[in-house]
């Protein structure tokens, strides 16, 4: 009972740590990504990206770069871009981007993984896209492609902000500012829940889970082990999507798991794997059956499997090449120092700080402004009520544990 007690209270406090350290980047990453979505509105990126297959795919990877993380609000947007003329592989381009090459996502990976994992999650958002490319134009699914078209009903779309107004006016104003404030809740509203889930999953795995177990999940893996075989990286390859399958959690509550996984001594391509999984979970196949079909739907698990299957296969090899590869002793996932004064306590200090203004803005200052404001994909309720009780169940499990380890310890 006592070591029971010791390991709870070791959970609840690694998934603290973990939220502290991450939560300065949590903020900028929200903002940015707020500012865009007001400032950048769909329709101008729907009248870029309809013309010529080379230059739609290389705007909607930018406009996916500067766009949300979510992947729930991703698929939304890229079945507006779709459904307003842009060519499915720009769509499939702003939808990898979206999820793999966003700012916080970067930001988050550094502060858990280190610098080769950022430079593998935005090579390897690169070569999703591009290896998706190659894939569509060998298959050329123009049948799917025209009964997808077909299968969207026509709806009202909300905008960030007129087209009409200029933006640089449009940022200089106390309402546009107000629409940032009421976007960066909506943010929050999205990932609150996969973010408490993934990050008390992250604390449990941590204490609870011996690293035989993570030997026997992944073939070969174990601290300080390198040295991998082709088929055990695939197997690794293939076993991370399946372990992200399992948790049901966005990009942003895997990288505390992703991080645990590499520092047990799972390859950095099951790793990589692992974060690229987002896509490529039940509740996505369901959504974008419900979008185009779901012929389409399965293709598309098909295309993206694929391409996360060779992405991570390159990476792996590429990075081993040029003698990159991370090493699985810099990742330290459970540190007893997590709450000391540094650079961390004063950036969050900061970001809270922008965080109170942008809700003052949104919600006190000007209680008029418009909140609908961008789209979001039906999820499935069930699922939302399995993770939302979840989040609370997490919430009474971290009070507790802190309260063990400090009062009864």
């Amino acid at each position: 009972m006592n070591d029971f007690l010791k390991q709870w209270g070791e959970a609840a406090y690694t998934t603290t740590g973990f939220f502290w350290m991450a939560l300065w980047a949590f903020v900028l990453g929200y903002v940015i990504s707020s500012m865009i979505q007001i400032f950048v509105t769909e329709k101008r990126m729907q009248k870029t990206m309809g013309g010529e297959e080379s230059k739609g795919v290389l705007l909607g990877t930018f406009f996916g770069f500067i766009s949300s993380s979510c992947s729930f609000a991703a698929l939304a947007s890229t079945k507006s871009l779709f459904k307003k003329g842009a060519s499915f592989i720009s769509s499939i381009a702003f939808l990898l981007a979206s999820t793999n090459l966003v700012i916080e996502l970067g930001i988050i990976i550094s502060i858990f993984l280190g610098w080769q994992f950022v430079v593998g999650e935005y090579a390897g958002g690169i070569l999703l896209i591009g290896i998706s490319w190659v894939l569509i134009r060998l298959i050329n699914p123009k049948k799917l492609i025209d009964k997808a078209r077909e299968n969207l009903e026509k709806e009202d779309e909300g905008s960030g902000m007129d087209d009409s107004k200029n933006w640089k006016k449009q940022i200089q104003k106390e309402d546009s500012w107000a629409k940032v404030g009421k976007k960066y809740k909506m943010e929050w509203q999205m990932v609150w829940k996969d973010v408490t889930v993934g990050f008390t999953i992250a604390g449990i795995v941590a204490a609870f889970v011996p690293d035989a177990w993570f030997q026997t999940l992944f073939i070969g893996s174990g601290q300080g082990n390198t040295d991998f075989s082709f088929f055990e990286i695939l197997e690794h390859i293939i076993v991370g999507p399946v372990a992200a399958f399992v948790t049901f959690i966005g990009s942003m509550g895997n990288i505390p798991l992703a991080a645990l996984l590499f520092g047990k001594g799972v390859s950095f391509a099951g790793v990589m794997a692992f974060i690229f999984s987002d896509l490529v979970v039940f509740p996505i196949l369901r959504i974008n059956a419900k979008y185009y079909g779901w012929k389409m739907s399965l293709f598309i698990l098909f295309l993206l499997f694929t391409s996360l299957i060779g992405a991570s296969l390159i990476l792996h090899y590429s990075f081993d090449l040029m003698s990159l590869l991370p090493d699985p002793s810099q990742v330290q996932v459970q540190d007893s120092e997590y709450f000391k004064i540094n650079y961390t306590l004063y950036l969050n200090l900061a970001f809270l700080a922008i965080s109170g203004y942008l809700i003052y803005l949104g919600f006190f200052k000007k209680k008029d402004v418009d909140s609908k404001m961008g789209e979001m994909a039906p999820k499935s309720q069930l699922l939302e009520n399995i993770l939302k009780y979840s989040a609370f169940i997490s919430y009474i499990w971290i009070v507790g544990g802190l309260i063990v380890k400090f009062f009864m310890n």
